[in-house]
């Protein structure tokens, strides 16, 4: 699970180095007016879509498992200065067929936000805050995985990059990992890769 982490965030970072790259060779020919600095107290609201990474124990190998569904987001942030802000959202990781039953999560985020413009039209974002999860899973006995619901706070961060193509439109790609409270007095690390739509204000 941590190497899938590590590895989802190397692909963002190259897509965003890749991305700012292009950016900057397509300025050169075509301006972009759209500056990615934002002024204090504007903000944004958002809806994503993407592909949850459930990357836990699956118990017995005999049992099918899936490891990941479409996830769904909103995320509503405002930011304090040009740099940073705060973020709070909401995304279902969806389900999954694991330790012969299912396994599906949700939860809240409150989140600190920074911004790094490279460009007048792209930003590289970070995001480190605390998610309250729901989580819910059903098993068979003989898997060894505790069935159950759980909530609680755990610790989230992310990773993505942004492009400004209109004065209140933009597009986001973004990981993001999840520290969540599983039945069995669990701790484990649900992530999700999106792609999301800003409207900015």
């Amino acid at each position: 699970m941590k190497n899938k982490s590590q590895n989802a965030i190397k692909l963002i970072l190259a897509a965003a180095t890749l991305t700012a790259a292009l950016g900057v060779q397509a300025q050169s020919s075509t301006p972009n007016n759209y500056s990615s600095v934002r002024a204090p107290g504007s903000g944004y609201i958002g809806l994503s879509v993407g592909k949850s990474d459930y990357s836990l124990d699956n118990g017995i190998d005999v049992f099918e498992s899936d490891e990941g569904d479409t996830s769904y987001g909103i995320q509503v942030g405002n930011y304090f200065s040009t740099n940073f802000g705060v973020e709070i959202g909401y995304t279902d990781f969806g389900s999954v067929n694991r330790a012969g039953g299912t396994t599906k999560a949700d939860g809240v985020n409150l989140s600190l936000i920074g911004k790094l413009p490279l460009s007048p039209a792209f930003n590289v974002l970070g995001k480190v805050g605390t998610t309250y999860s729901r989580t819910d899973v059903s098993s068979n006995p003989a898997s060894g995985i505790v069935a159950g619901s759980e909530n609680g706070f755990g610790l989230s961060y992310g990773v993505g990059v942004e492009y400004v193509f209109t004065p209140q439109w933009s597009t986001v790609l973004q990981y993001e990992s999840q520290e969540m409270k599983f039945a069995g007095d669990r701790d484990e690390r649900v992530g999700a890769t999106s792609l999301s739509v800003r409207y900015i204000f």
